[in-house]
């Protein structure tokens, strides 16, 4: 490979542009969205004794969640259990 030319910069060497961040190796049902954000896929399963994660692939995060599907209140225990587990998900 040919030694970089001296002289002028022209404003558009790589010097000027930050390295891109250590790719971290998470499933895709995990997606890092900027600045600091995680989108994850989730297929939940209201109507359990209890709330627990029952799977974890590539394609979504299967979690079993301890109240009905009725007036949100399946919604909002998702909520609740994923806010209490998720930074051990993010330590996978």
């Amino acid at each position: 490979m040919a030694p970089n030319k001296k002289g002028k910069s022209k404003g558009n060497s790589a010097e000027s542009i930050p390295p891109p961040p250590a790719a971290a190796k998470y499933p895709a049902c995990m997606r890092l969205i900027p600045p600091s954000s995680v989108a994850i896929t989730i297929h939940a399963k209201p109507g359990s004794k209890i709330a627990t994660i029952t799977d974890f692939d590539e394609e979504a995060l299967g979690v079993q969640i301890d109240a009905p599907a009725k007036d949100g209140e399946a919604n909002a225990a998702l909520i609740d259990y994923i806010s209490t587990v998720s930074p051990r998900l993010l330590n996978y």
